[in-house]
């Protein structure tokens, strides 16, 4: 089932994810939702915090890069098989220099902006089957982890630009959490007037 999107303004989107265990109610159907989510607004992550669970889940497709000309070979065919889900991740260590990308987000639609992260992390999780799993990622692969993991923390992109940029972006992550921006996919916006 697709599930709306959590906008920008929601305050689930600042909550820090509490940790689950395998008891957690219908969590292969929440997985697959957010899968299905996911894939129909053409996302490479989903966190539970965008789809309204204040809970430390996440997961990442991030088959689409495999088709970037501009990356190496070697991190297209890795990135072509990275579809993994992470339940109560935590980033032990991020090294090396930090490099910028220009990242958008689900929850923040038509907003997109340079982000530096470092290019290389160390995370461990439980996957699906709650088997623990410490991995070491770099490149986009890492990043796609470190934005999504900063979801869980209560983090979103839009902390890790300057205050200009955020000062020019203002008026556009109001109209966010106003509902006055289009999506092509489902949202729920929090300041939206109900009439």
């Amino acid at each position: 089932m697709i599930l709306p999107i959590i906008a920008y303004g929601d305050p689930v989107l600042r909550k820090v994810g509490v940790d689950i265990d395998k008891e957690y109610p219908d969590l292969d159907t929440l997985i697959e939702n957010m899968r299905e989510t996911m894939v129909n607004a053409s996302g490479v992550g989903l966190a539970a915090p965008q789809i309204g669970k204040a809970i430390r889940l996440f997961i990442i497709n991030a088959t689409p890069f495999s088709e970037d000309e501009d990356l190496e070979k070697e991190e297209r065919e890795f990135l072509s098989n990275f579809n993994k889900v992470f339940i109560n991740a935590k980033i032990l260590k991020e090294e090396g220099d930090e490099w910028v990308f220009n990242e958008g987000c689900l929850s923040i639609p038509d907003i997109r902006e340079d982000v530096f992260r470092q290019e290389k992390i160390t995370i461990e999780y439980l996957d699906e089957n709650f088997e623990k799993h410490t991995d070491v990622i770099e490149g986009i692969a890492a990043r796609i982890v470190q934005h999504e993991y900063d979801h869980i923390e209560g983090i979103l992109f839009t902390d890790k630009i300057s205050s200009l940029k955020k000062r020019l972006i203002k008026k556009k992550l109001e109209n966010i959490s106003k509902g006055k921006i289009q999506a092509e996919y489902r949202m729920k916006f929090p300041l939206l007037k109900r009439k």
